[in-house]
């Protein structure tokens, strides 16, 4: 039997809180499935970061998503994420929704370059309301500027550009 669409609102609002909050690793995880084939995938050019564009999937996931969670903390801190806008698919077991938050780059040249971005997420499910499959739409030029050190210079750019 399928979850229905309580069920799943419950789930995707669990794992996106965890994220929004800084859970441990352990906490993010408990809300994947361990009787699945599990991927996560942030879509993207794979050169702009190193989480953006790869893949990370195994059966019942777990080193997959702790490599993908731990890249995620290495490169990137944030604050103030939210989530809304729910859509609830019951039938393909599906949850759709848009996050936003500030963002921080913070290993190497781009480090200390903050950011205000919004995202979507699209979550699927197995039987027992456990994501399956983790996608993620972000603002990845940002992620790449800021990466490189020049997110700021371009803001600058930017604004010289609208004054003229």
């Amino acid at each position: 039997m399928s979850p229905s669409r309580s069920q799943l609102l419950t789930s995707a609002t669990g794992l996106c809180n965890a994220f929004a909050s800084a859970a441990p690793l352990d906490e993010l995880l408990s809300h994947f499935s361990t009787t699945h084939h599990v991927t996560a995938k942030e879509h993207g050019e794979p050169f702009l970061a190193p989480f953006i564009g790869r893949q990370f999937s195994g059966l019942r996931g777990r080193d997959s998503l702790e490599t993908y969670f731990g890249l995620l903390e290495k490169y990137l801190t944030f604050e103030d994420m939210s989530f809304g806008e729910w859509v609830i698919d019951p039938e393909s077991r599906k949850v759709s929704c848009k996050g936003r938050a500030r963002f921080k780059w913070i290993e190497g040249e781009g480090n200390g370059q903050w950011w205000d971005e919004q995202f979507a997420y699209i979550l699927d499910f197995d039987q027992d309301a456990k994501v399956t499959d983790y996608q993620v739409w972000s603002d990845s030029g940002a992620a790449y500027l800021a990466r490189i050190g020049k997110l700021n210079d371009m803001r600058k750019h930017y604004e010289k550009e609208q004054i003229s």
